[in-house]
């Protein structure tokens, strides 16, 4: 994949995720506002409903009160016929008239005025009462009677009864009128006030903390609760106690201090399942794209592998070609000297390209553990001395130095001593490689607790930060300008790696650009 249709593909990824997670947002905060208009219309009925309770249980209370009293008065009330209605009918079969007859009736009851909190003696009160009357006359009576005397009817039903509607209209009509001049603490208490406003909150499902207030023209009045704060966001207020004209002058105001808590609760699953599922998509794109950028940067380090791979074939196949050219020229051939040497040649270059090959399989199989490692107690020092030996001609054709500081008086560990001198090798020769003039090369020794540590200084080029985070992985080379101006592969320190954490030590670089490089190897003793 090219950079551009990489960076593209990122960009259409990236869009993608980002428009998910605005469609997430966008769909939580819809469902809260809707949440919160749903809670707006209940507190509405609630307020509504309290509103009319507290009006009918004061009707109630005074109209409970208002009966006993005046059921309680040894007079008779005045009445007088207020409104009487006639109904006639003839039985033309049995000759029959039968009239009926309805009367409104008003009863006049005399109350003392101290009932009303009023200053005057007494206070004349109405009770409505219906009369209903049913006359059967026949035409003998109606004929035999004398025409100046009062017609008697055969048969005659009286029946008396309340007129409750007008009853209670007249009563409200009159009640309004004399609770108005009361204060609101002789109409309402604090503790009746609550247990209504619980009870209906309860009823439409709102458990959540409540402040109510009752307001008389804008001022505060003593029924509230005490952290009762006017907020306008949170407040909902109804009128209480209309008058006979339907005007108010106290609002019954509730507030709701945690009412974005409550709403929020409502909400906080499908919002942590949202969440979660938004993280897993976030997680699995940044994997995803983490995976893509990783596989791109193999390809391009396997690509300068076979480069590398490529050039340093190169030379030794043309050195082969070239010997066997010679060897086959008739001036030669009869020349076993001449034959010997390019033969030695020929071997010691297919000696060379076994060699990389045999470093690439033993990188593969050390990745599969299928490299069989038997280690033993060997002598950390000895080894370190031979692995010194192997570059001792490379060290010396670049004219280079090397001081020995082996300070560790334990040095007994269990190594393979085989694959534990390729570490050491691999790290010098990169120490001689990685030197641009005389190379200059310390190897210390010391003990710390029950380990050995070797450090490996050279004064070379350096590695930069980024790159001293990604040496030891496989086929990482530090670009330096020509990828082939240092011989390599990138599998040197990667089987360095490997074999340290087969043996249970550590490996490590310090380096700083331009001021070489410390590679530190901690191994545990045995002794």
């Amino acid at each position: 994949m090219n950079k551009a249709l990489f960076r593209f593909v990122v960009f259409l990824m990236s869009i993608s995720l980002l428009g998910i997670i605005v469609v997430q947002g966008y769909l939580i905060n819809a469902s809260f506002k809707n949440k919160e208009e749903q809670f707006k219309y209940q507190v509405k009925q609630v307020i509504g409903n309290v509103s009319k309770k507290l009006q009918e249980q004061e009707t109630y209370t005074f109209l409970s009160t208002y009966n006993k009293l005046k059921d309680s008065i040894g007079q008779t009330p005045q009445q007088s016929e207020l409104l009487k209605f006639f109904y006639v009918e003839k039985n033309a079969i049995t000759k029959e008239t039968i009239i009926y007859s309805n009367s409104i009736i008003p009863e006049d009851y005399t109350i003392s005025s101290t009932f009303f909190d009023k200053n005057n003696d007494s206070t004349q009160l109405k009770n409505f009462v219906s009369k209903r009357v049913t006359e059967v006359f026949n035409d003998k009576s109606i004929d035999n009677s004398d025409i100046q005397n009062t017609i008697s009817p055969s048969e005659k039903v009286e029946k008396y009864g309340r007129m409750e509607i007008l009853d209670k209209v007249q009563f409200e009509i009159y009640f309004k009128d004399i609770a108005a001049t009361r204060s609101i603490t002789q109409r309402v208490s604090n503790k009746q006030l609550q247990d209504i406003l619980a009870i209906e909150l309860s009823g439409y499902g709102i458990k959540t903390p409540f402040d109510y207030g009752i307001y008389s023209n804008g001022l505060a009045t003593k029924v509230k609760s005490e952290d009762f704060k006017f907020d306008k966001k949170n407040t909902y207020d109804i009128p209480v106690f209309t008058d006979n004209d339907g005007v108010s002058k106290y609002q019954l105001l509730v507030s709701f201090p945690d009412k974005k808590a409550f709403l929020i609760s409502d909400l906080i699953g499908i919002a942590l399942l949202s969440f979660l599922f938004t993280a897993i998509i976030i997680v699995a794109y940044y994997s995803a794209l983490n995976q893509l950028n990783k596989q791109r940067h193999i390809s391009e380090i396997k690509t300068d592998f076979i480069n590398n791979m490529t050039h340093e074939f190169k030379t030794p196949i043309a050195t082969i070609n070239l010997a066997l050219d010679a060897i086959k020229n008739p001036k030669i051939i009869d020349d076993k000297e001449k034959v010997f040497r390019y033969l030695q040649m020929i071997k010691d270059e297919n000696k060379r390209m076994h060699a990389q090959v045999e470093n690439v399989l033993r990188i593969s199989k050390l990745e599969k553990r299928e490299l069989d490692i038997k280690k033993e107690a060997n002598d950390v020092h000895e080894i370190i001395e031979e692995a010194i030996d192997h570059v001792s001609l490379i060290l010396e054709d670049r004219q280079g130095i090397l001081n020995k500081n082996l300070k560790a008086s334990k040095t007994t560990a269990l190594l393979n001593d085989v694959h534990f001198t390729n570490v050491l090798v691999n790290i010098l020769e990169n120490a001689v490689k990685y030197s641009t003039d005389n190379p200059i090369i310390t190897v210390e020794t010391e003990n710390i607790k029950n380990f050995i540590i070797i450090r490996i200084k050279d004064k070379g080029l350096g590695i930069s930060k980024v790159a001293q985070k990604k040496i030891f992985d496989k086929f990482y080379r530090e670009h330096t300008g020509d990828i082939h101006n240092v011989k390599g592969h990138g599998l040197g320190l990667s089987y360095v790696k490997r074999i340290v954490d087969d043996h249970n030590g550590e490996v490590m670089v310090e380096s700083e650009k331009g001021k070489g490089s410390s590679f530190i190897i901690k191994l545990p003793l045995i002794y």
